[in-house]
Parts: structure tokens; C-alpha cells; sequence
């Protein structure tokens, strides 16, 4: 039986205080976790932005929009991973309508 996949958007926020090159790093690291699983159509980072609030006494961020579709169990995997990521401030996955 072949896997339903589905569009998806995930955008998710690494601690600046890491370094650039950890930064690059983690961005690299979920990019290419979710081209293993699925198929990225479109990345944008958005780059080093100033929280609406402080997260863990930071007040900075790196934002990453990252588009995909993938199969339907993936982002509850994918969501679990980011969670036990040091140095991912907050992220999120929201499935889109085609």
C-alpha cells in the first residue's frame, strides 16, 4: 500500500548564542533530516531576528521556513526531534491545503 504524503510547513528558531557555525549546522542538519523523509520544495532563512519575547532568557533567534511534503507520520517525528534538539528555541509544523 503506497504512503499518503502531504504538504507541509515548518518554521523553527535556533539559539543564536551557539555560533554561526553551530547555527548552520542545526539548519543543515533538520534540512536534510527532511529531505531524507520527503521532498523539500521550497527553504528560506529568514536569518538572525529579534524575539516578540524572550525564550529561555534569549532575545534573538535564527528563523527557518522550511516547505515540504512528506508522508503522513513524519511530522510527528520530525516534531520530536526538533524537541530534543538543544539549541531549537521553538518551531512549528502546520499541515497546508492543496
Amino acid at each position: 500500500m503506497e504512503k499518503k504524503h502531504s504538504s507541509y510547513e515548518t518554521v523553527f528558531i535556533v539559539d543564536t548564542s551557539l555560533g554561526d557555525e553551530a547555527v548552520a549546522e542545526l539548519v543543515s542538519k533538520f534540512t536534510s533530516l527532511i529531505a531524507e523523509h520527503g521532498t523539500i520544495t521550497e527553504t528560506a532563512e529568514w536569518g538572525k531576528r529579534k524575539l516578540a519575547y524572550p525564550i529561555n532568557y534569549r532575545t534573538e533567534g535564527y528563523y527557518t521556513l522550511v516547505k515540504f511534503t512528506a508522508p503522513q507520520e513524519f511530522p510527528a517525528e520530525l516534531d520530536r526531534v526538533f524537541h530534543i534538539t538543544d539549541g531549537i528555541l521553538r518551531s512549528m509544523i502546520v499541515r497546508v491545503d492543496e
